[in-house]
């Protein structure tokens, strides 16, 4: 796969993502426009509101951990990429536990953590709860991301992607774990995912 493919196939991830809580902004101002009934014009304004917070924290989300925000070297605060998880799953199934220290992460490593994540929160197909812990020293980085849900799992195309053994093309959610075992290995952080006792486990460092 060429630096083009694997590009638009992140695009497609983004899309997808964003899809959903769009089209529930678009019906919501269709409900405003032509209904009269004020108790279901609050509904809408609800819903409108609702799903422009998903949309924008979605969005926040992708621009850091799919993107290049920071310039080279850049560091990035816990505290504030934790805010951005978190604002991620509001509203879902998935909750998030934050217990990462108050440091800053040199930025390939916050943004494999945001991934790992993601992978651990994309494991909850019913909900569940998603613990991220950290290491307290800023110079060797160091993480455990638990995912504990009803049938905790990662889908077998996910997993080879995220271990560098893609065994067949990627797409639109595949890519996403190719991307995390990339920085990964930019990084070199042996990161290790396990599935044992209804959990999913992603650690590295």
């Amino acid at each position: 796969m060429n630096d083009l493919e694997f590009a638009a196939l992140l695009v497609s991830r983004v899309c997808h993502d964003l899809v959903s809580p769009v089209g529930a902004v678009v019906n919501g101002l269709e409900v405003l426009e032509d209904e009269r009934d004020a108790t279901m014009r609050a509904d809408a304004l609800k819903l409108v509101a609702s799903s422009a917070e998903q949309a924008a924290a979605r969005l926040q989300f992708c621009r850091i951990a799919f993107g290049a925000a920071g310039s080279a070297g850049a560091e990035l605060d816990l505290t504030e990429v934790g805010r951005i998880v978190v604002g991620l799953v509001r509203g879902g199934k998935v909750s998030v536990d934050w217990r990462a220290a108050s440091l800053n992460w040199p930025k390939d490593w916050a943004k494999l953590l945001m991934n790992a994540t993601l992978v651990a929160a994309d494991s909850l197909p019913r909900g569940g709860q998603v613990t991220v812990q950290t290491s307290m020293d800023p110079v060797a980085p160091s993480f455990t991301v638990r995912a504990v849900g009803q049938n905790a799992r990662v889908l077998d195309e996910v997993e080879k992607a995220v271990r560098g053994e893609p065994t067949m093309p990627l797409d639109g959610r595949s890519v996403q774990g190719y991307l995390t075992h990339k920085l990964a290995r930019t990084v070199n952080a042996g990161l290790t995912l396990a599935m044992r006792d209804g959990a999913v486990e992603l650690t590295a460092g």
